[in-house]
């Protein structure tokens, strides 16, 4: 039997799992100046940059979404790590079989093995936990970002005069409401199923178990109400919280113990979500077969034996009914 990696393991504190702070924190700017921290010299331009990603990771599933919908798919390129993360952390093990069933690409850069072997080029004395996503500059040879949340925002907009897209998911107007329900998603849900199902003691569990599901609760009586989470219009904060739903009933109900409901018993939340899938191009961003493999097989310590439960067969396609909200608004 492989042994589970240490690397979430390391962030528990008193039963508690506690996430670290990302270590990468520079930014792509329009113009090459330095962003909201980090250094200056990584301008947007077209194939400077590539993306590692897992797509069974969350976070990373964020920056794939706004790589499509910003139309950066030329620009940007992209290897897709093996679902299976053991004690040597992620690897870029492919073949035909990873590439049929998860999408696998290897390392399609530098044909390395491992993803730590990235991290250690550029920072060899290196200790924290290796993640996804990562944004890479080829040209400095460096890791630009291993944050999500705020590869996202460079997505956004540092390219825009390069692509002429000019979707704008984090729009000035509502960047301070964007913020403040940003605070609870993450804290209570993105960050919540892991806080529960990597809880080692029955208290830790319990609490972050009754936050996770209150914020759920409260999501869904705000989405009875309007259409998104706000304004009128998808946002950055829609997508943050679509990728932990679209995970919930096929990984962290069972596998996380977050079992007090399902999303498809929350109205408005499930039918907020299958409208999101939806959205053009979104559905090509998710790959259950992904995610359920890294989940279930690589926590040895939750699932001991690393069986791949069946599953159900979720319905992504009858269409959403939610014709009595508000319409999206569009640019």
């Amino acid at each position: 039997m492989k042994k589970l990696t240490s690397s979430w393991k390391s962030s528990i504190r008193k039963g508690s799992f506690n996430r670290r702070d990302s270590q990468f924190r520079h930014w792509v700017t329009a113009d090459g100046n330095a962003g909201a921290c980090g250094d200056s010299g990584f301008k947007a331009e077209a194939d400077r940059y590539h993306l590692y990603i897992s797509l069974a990771c969350p976070w990373a599933h964020r920056t794939m979404i706004f790589r499509k919908l910003k139309g950066l798919e030329k620009l940007i390129s992209v290897s897709v790590v093996h679902p299976d993360m053991f004690e040597q952390g992620w690897t870029f093990e492919h073949n035909e079989q990873s590439e049929r069933d998860y999408q696998t690409t290897g390392d399609t850069l530098y044909q390395r093995n491992y993803l730590s072997e990235l991290y250690n080029s550029c920072a060899p004395n290196y200790t924290a936990n290796i993640t996804v996503p990562v944004l890479w500059d080829k040209q400095r040879q460096t890791i630009v970002s291993n944050e999500s949340s705020e590869i996202i925002r460079m997505f956004n907009n540092a390219f825009n005069d390069i692509t002429d897209n000019d979707l704008d998911l984090y729009p000035k107007h509502l960047r301070e409401e964007i913020d403040k329900i940003n605070e609870p998603i993450y804290h209570s849900i993105n960050n919540g199923v892991y806080k529960t199902g990597f809880a080692t003691t029955q208290n830790a569990y319990t609490e972050n178990s009754v936050a996770l599901f209150k914020t759920l609760a409260e999501l869904d009586l705000r989405l009875s109400r309007q259409r998104y989470l706000v304004g009128d219009q998808i946002t950055e904060a829609d997508w943050r919280l679509f990728t932990t739903l679209i995970r919930f009933d096929a990984v962290y109900h069972t596998h996380f113990k977050c079992n007090t409901r399902l999303i498809k018993e929350y109205p408005a939340l499930y039918q907020y979500m299958l409208e999101l899938y939806q959205q053009p191009g979104i559905s090509e961003t998710v790959n259950i077969k992904h995610i359920m493999r890294h989940y279930y097989a690589s926590h040895r310590s939750l699932n001991p034996y690393g069986i791949v439960p069946l599953g159900h067969q979720q319905d992504w396609e009858t269409p959403h009914n939610r014709n009595q909200l508000p319409t999206q608004v569009t640019s």
